[in-house]
């Protein structure tokens, strides 16, 4: 597997294109907006979008979603089904913000714990990661080791849970309970700021320790 980050919006919110070198085939992790700009960059690297990947349902990761997928044909999966009401929610989400008009979507597939998501012949891993969000969930391609962590861990924090159905020891429940098992090396691709890694986070998250 191959993976390229780009910060998209105001919320410089990291989308990866994650691609398989053997057959071209990719897919959108988070693509939260800039779609032009995602469209470039499949272009650039000759690959073959086939889905629309997503860890949980607030603006900043899904903006650009539709967008991505009338364009491509491709079908939208994720996040899991307890994040419904922030798809549904999502043209009062763009107003609070004073952002341009974003539609309320259903993804073709609402993805569940132990789920796996297919790019060529790539897997991820899906692990659901309540707390940020109750629907929230992580991929991870245990091949090369990297965790698409979406907003549940970053580097030297965690995700916000002020939000409605946000819960702070669900969320530091799913870091321990989830992500720890993964292992200290595995590089940690977060929905904002810099990689990090399992084993840095743990031994010098500060929220966490």
């Amino acid at each position: 597997m191959q993976y390229l980050t780009i910060p998209v919006t105001a919320f410089a919110q990291n989308c990866s294109v994650v691609w398989c070198e053997a057959t071209r085939e990719c897919a959108f992790v988070d693509p939260g907006g800039d779609a032009t700009e995602l469209m470039a960059a499949v272009q650039q690297h000759q690959l073959k979008p086939v889905g629309v990947f997503l860890t949980h349902a607030h603006l900043d990761h899904v903006g650009g979603t539709l967008e991505l997928a009338k364009y491509y044909r491709i079908p939208v999966s994720g996040p899991h089904e307890a994040d419904k009401y922030w798809l549904d929610a999502l043209p009062v989400q763009a107003q609070r913000f004073g952002l341009s008009h974003c539609a309320a979507f259903v993804p073709e597939r609402w993805l569940q714990h132990g789920d796996t998501l297919t790019f060529g012949q790539q897997q991820l891993e899906v692990l659901h990661t309540p707390g940020h969000t109750p629907g929230h969930v992580v991929f991870f391609h245990r091949a090369s080791k990297v965790l698409f962590a979406g907003d549940v861990l970053f580097q030297g924090s965690i995700g916000r849970t002020d939000f409605p159905g946000g819960n702070h020891q669900q969320l530091l429940d799913s870091i321990k309970q989830q992500l720890w098992t993964l292992g200290d090396d595995v590089t940690v691709v977060p929905g904002h700021g810099p990689n990090t890694d399992i084993g840095m986070e743990r031994r010098h998250n500060p929220y966490i320790r």
